[in-house]
């Protein structure tokens, strides 16, 4: 093969490449919106790993197709041939992203929990699909726009708190993964917030860098609280933060800061 020849192969190919990379690329575009506009709205793509999660299926998904081509593309072997290769590749590249898109959906947040000194983001994955019956008519479906609020109750029998303990040591499942321990985050567990949370001072004072976001929260609220009448709490999520609440119990806003200190 001739420099000239070699050259227009690498040309060809490359030029089939970007066809296939803009392809590619508008796909990922149109998931994105679905990904982040209704499974892991605003804050949640942070807290629940949702761009992680994204980001590398659209990556392995956007570059394995386009580098398949440019592998096998070459007029040389003829179109029937050629089609039969994009095929496969196609094909692969189909299955890759339906697994990952996959994985993202049993990842998606469906739940921000209060668990009575903290808060937790529930994916889909971790709840207890089987108890959803037993679960206030409220909570029986699960959402695809982004997660619930709610509280998480406390035990009511003796049975329920063996039955809980068990289900904490034996299989790792806390109440706030189990739908029928699911009820309303009402005044009374507002309330129970506010007074579990602690002064926005205190976040301050061990992340200064928190300052500046936590003014902004203040200046942000309806009332125009200061900022020592706003409180945090913290969110065990798989990017751990805190939520910052009014005193009426209400979350304000969630900031990228440990809170479990």
């Amino acid at each position: 093969m001739t420099d000239s020849r070699f050259l227009n192969t690498l040309g060809t190919r490359a030029k089939a490449a970007g066809v296939h990379l803009v392809l590619s690329a508008s796909v990922a575009s149109v998931l994105a919106v679905l990904v982040f506009g209704f499974w892991y709205p605003a804050d949640y793509r942070m807290l629940a790993g949702g761009t992680d999660l994204f980001l590398i299926v659209m990556m392995v998904d956007v570059v394995l197709g386009p580098l398949l081509t440019f592998v096998v593309f070459d007029r040389s072997k003829g179109w029937r041939h050629l089609k039969r290769d994009l095929a496969v590749i196609a094909l692969l590249q189909v299955l890759a992203l339906s697994y990952g898109l996959h994985a993202v959906y049993l990842g998606r947040p469906v739940a921000l929990a209060f668990e009575f000194d903290r808060f937790r983001v529930v994916s889909f994955a971790e709840v207890v699909e089987d108890e959803l019956p037993q679960a206030l008519p409220m909570f029986q479906r699960l959402p695809m726009n982004g997660p619930m609020l709610l509280a998480v109750r406390k035990s009511r029998t003796p049975e329920e708190r063996s039955d809980a303990l068990n289900a904490a040591i034996l299989q790792g499942i806390d109440n706030s993964q189990r739908p029928k321990f699911w009820v309303p985050y009402d005044e009374e567990a507002r309330a129970a917030a506010v007074s579990a949370g602690r002064t926005l001072d205190v976040l301050v004072s061990r992340y200064p860098a928190a300052k500046a976001a936590a003014e902004q929260l203040s200046a942000l609220t309806d009332t125009h609280e200061e900022q020592s009448g706003l409180r945090f709490l913290p969110v065990r999520a798989k990017h751990d933060a805190v939520a910052v609440l009014r005193r009426d119990g209400e979350i304000v806003g969630i900031l990228p800061f440990d809170g479990f200190f």
